[in-house]
């Protein structure tokens, strides 16, 4: 072995054992003089703490600490002098390892280099008053600023360590509660001029993170763990937590914090960033109360977020200030009504938006920029659109968008709409309130525009096409200008107004009240049949976010329970064989049926005047009516009402014109079609330059006793009467019938299947005997000379009528 060797190894191993032995004089000297060591680490203590520090006992661990010397505390105790009323330990610790700083024993000091806590729980309690037991703790001064300089204070802690360490922070004043499991704490501190260092691996869990705890904690139950590097400077008596990567739950995050330890206002900052977070896990390391609301939204991929807690120590609010900046880029957001598909914005939220009130969820803003997106896949954009107050949220913005109606098929069609072609754009400026989390008493200003539309409605199978659509938005009106809608071959020309519309959109549609002009050249009223049944229902697609209204079923709702007034004037109406010309009418529409009030029209010659209504009632429609008319051509008139349900007299029979007072009440299908049988009412009537044509009732009389008189052409002088209908019968009220070939007295029930009486009154005179009389009360007494048949027209069994002798007759 080389001689230098020999040197160097002698050398190191005289200085080992110098050292070990100087170690084992101070250990040895721990050892005999515990209590000694004791009371001057307490006295060390009670430079910093104004309160009773009780320790149960002192050990030696020699070999915990080495190369220094290590003691440990059991059962240590701080307590302020009201302990007695609030039972809060500033601490407790069941073992306190402390490392002692070997050259301070030979100068007769005890200087700690490092301790580490087991099994403890600092709990900083402050009281309603703002009395805290944290007051115990000495504020330093320029002695412990020296000293922590020199590294001989008992500051100039070197090291820490906590092992299952609980940190309470309980303020009962501002109703705030930190409250963190440290499972492993393992810290270095050094000290520069300035104040000191410190780097701690840090593993906990937070069982509560409550700046209000009537609003709940952030990061409750949420795991953190990770390296804080902090600095502390003692000018400015503030210690500034770099921002660095902890890991929260799942999460990775960027965290950083400022703490201001000035007793008269003491604060703090937190910052925290994230590049890629799911929103539903950073929703949920929020307070109940904002997380509650959050939750009812979804964002489908990770997004981009930064936020700061900053408390500002003043008493003012409870609460602290929170600002909070998000971006979504291409993403799915979902929402109460709806979603939002290929969404990007950037969101921002502050609850104290302005700065001369105070910090509340009624001064909160949440803003959001630059939005665009796909709503029920209509593309939306929306320059700034803001939700103010949260207690009552009000949002508000300015939406435009353009696009081809066929786009809404995947969400909105199917179930109400079929949208095959067509154009809208929209420009509006909306505010509404958000009740629940879904719209209300919204308020819009502006217009949308729909042009060439094809359109479906697939409740009344009702195809709109070559349409087009202005809706205009004034506050909570609505109004319509330059509408055209074309039905088949019906076209529409439509304007109007909807008062109140927004305010019961939602809420109550069936208060809406729509009040519609429509023109139409041509108008047929079969393609609007469907309205009279029931609404065909489709089969419903789940929503994808809860118990919402689809858009398509909300809008369906309020098209079938919203009433709706038209003021009609159409130059040409048909219905089947009905044939009107310059209609005019009053309708009213509601989920209850439809009133006809004032319809006026010309037909076959003549006119009509008509109100009534028409109302759903299981498989049918009931309607009633009360109707003029001012001579209308019969023949033409019976042909257009398909001879009113019934086959014995029909438009082939009939000539002349007719003027009547007819109230009645029937039954009708879905498709128009009157119900055989179904009418009843009464019919009072005046037929004027008539004449009956080929009327078998009147021909089988001829048969019996008038062979050569003409009865397949009757001329009627005119004719006053009343018919009351009963279902499939008709009384016949007494009438005189003067006709060219006949005159006779008729009375009694026609029934349309069976039950027919009809008493019938025949002089044989020829009336052609008296056309010389022009007396009128000479020519009623001729009218019955002569022999005179009394006959009865009765049911002959087969379904048809027989004649019989009337041996009752009057």
């Amino acid at each position: 072995m080389a001689r230098w060797l020999k040197v160097v190894l002698k050398t190191v191993s005289a200085m080992f054992l110098a050292v070990l032995l100087l170690w084992c004089g101070l250990a040895f000297y721990v050892y005999k003089n515990n209590q000694t060591v004791l009371k001057t680490l307490i006295q060390q203590l009670n430079k910093h703490v104004n309160g009773d520090i009780q320790v149960g006992s002192l050990e030696p661990t020699l070999l915990k600490g080495f190369p220094g010397v290590s003691v440990t505390l059991q059962e240590l105790r701080l307590r302020d002098s009201l302990w007695q009323q609030h039972h809060h330990d500033l601490l407790h610790a069941r073992h306190i390892h402390v490392t002692l700083d070997v050259l301070s024993l030979l100068r007769g000091q005890v200087d700690i280099r490092k301790i580490a806590l087991q099994n403890a729980e600092i709990y900083v309690y402050t009281d309603s008053t703002g009395y805290s037991n944290s007051h115990i703790l000495r504020t330093g001064g320029a002695s412990e600023a020296k000293d922590e300089k020199d590294g001989h204070g008992v500051l100039a802690i070197r090291k820490m360590a906590f092992d299952q360490v609980n940190l309470i922070v309980d303020n009962r004043q501002r109703a705030k509660r930190f409250d963190f499991e440290i499972n492993a704490l393992d810290g270095k501190i050094d000290y520069p001029d300035s104040g000191w260092n410190g780097s701690f691996k840090l593993k906990t869990l937070i069982k509560s993170f409550a700046f209000n705890t009537h609003k709940g904690s952030f990061l409750k139950d949420k795991a953190l763990e990770g390296t804080l590097t902090a600095h502390y400077d003692r000018k400015s008596e503030a210690i500034r937590i770099d921002q660095n990567k902890l890991k929260i739950g799942d999460d990775d995050f960027q965290v950083g914090a400022a703490i201001q330890l000035t007793r008269h206002v003491p604060a703090f900052s937190v910052s925290i960033q994230a590049d890629a977070v799911a929103y539903q896990r950073l929703s949920r390391l929020l307070a109940p109360n904002i997380s509650s609301k959050l939750l009812e939204f979804s964002i489908e991929k990770p997004i981009a977020v930064t936020g700061t807690i900053t408390d500002d120590g003043k008493k003012t609010s409870a609460d602290p200030l929170i600002e909070v900046r998000m971006i979504v880029k291409d993403n799915t957001v979902g929402f109460p009504s709806g979603e939002l598909s290929q969404c990007s914005f950037t969101g921002t939220f502050t609850n104290q938006q302005d700065p001369k009130k105070g910090i509340s969820d009624e001064n909160s803003l949440i803003r959001f920029y630059n939005l665009t997106g796909n709503f029920y896949n209509a593309p939306l954009k929306i320059d700034t659109f803001s939700i103010k107050n949260l207690s009552h949220p009000l949002a508000e913005g300015f939406v435009t968008s353009s696009f081809n109606l066929n786009r809404l098929n995947r969400n909105i069609g199917e179930d109400t709409f079929t949208f095959n072609d067509g154009q809208a754009d929209l420009r509006l400026f909306c505010r509404m309130d958000i009740d629940n989390f879904r719209f209300t008493k919204p308020v819009l200003s502006g217009n949308i525009i729909v042009k060439n539309a094809d359109i479906t409605y697939l409740p009344r199978n009702m195809r709109f096409v070559k349409s087009n659509l202005t809706l205009f938005f004034n506050q909570k009106d609505l109004s319509l200008s330059n509408s055209r809608f074309q039905l088949g071959k019906s076209i529409l020309y439509v304007d109007g107004d909807i008062r109140n519309f927004l305010n019961f959109y939602y809420t109550d549609p069936a208060k809406i009240v729509a009040n519609i002009r429509l023109r139409s050249p041509m108008l047929s009223l079969g393609e609007f049949m469907s309205f009279l049944g029931p609404r065909k229902t489709q089969k419903k697609k789940t929503p994808r976010h809860g118990n919402e209204t689809p858009v398509a079923d909300q809008l369906a709702t309020v098209l079938e329970m919203s009433q709706v007034n038209l003021a009609l004037q159409v130059d040409k109406a048909t219905y089947k064989r009905f044939v009107a010309n310059k209609l005019t009418a009053a309708v009213a529409m509601t989920d209850a049926g439809i009133a006809f009030n004032d319809i006026n029209i010309n037909h076959a010659g003549g006119s009509l005047k008509m109100k009534g209504n028409i109302r759903p009632s299981g498989k049918r429609n009931v309607f009633r009516m009360q109707a003029s008319v001012h001579r209308v051509n019969v023949k033409e008139f019976f042909h257009a009402f398909d001879n009113f349900g019934q086959s014995t007299v029909t438009n082939q029979n009939l000539n002349g014109l007719i003027s009547a007072e007819i109230d009645a009440s029937g039954s009708m299908t879905d498709a128009g079609v009157l119900l055989a049988h179904s009418m009843f009412g009464q019919v009072r009537f005046n037929l004027q330059q008539a004449a009956l044509i080929g009327f078998e009732p009147l021909q089988k009389v001829q048969k019996l006793a008038f062979r050569n008189r003409d009865f397949n052409h009757i001329a009627l002088n005119d004719l006053q009467g009343t018919l009351s209908l009963a279902g499939d019968k008709v009384q016949i009220s007494p009438l005189q019938i003067n006709t060219s070939v006949l005159n006779f007295n008729i009375k009694g029930v026609y029934g349309f299947n069976n039950g027919t009486d009809i008493a019938m009154d025949i002089p044989l005179r020829n009336p052609k005997k008296d056309e010389g009389i022009s007396d009128p009360e000479e020519r009623a007494l001729a009218r019955m000379r002569g022999i005179v048949l009394h006959l009865k027209a009765v049911d002959d069994g087969k379904g048809g009528v027989k004649i019989r002798w009337n041996s009752a007759h009057d």
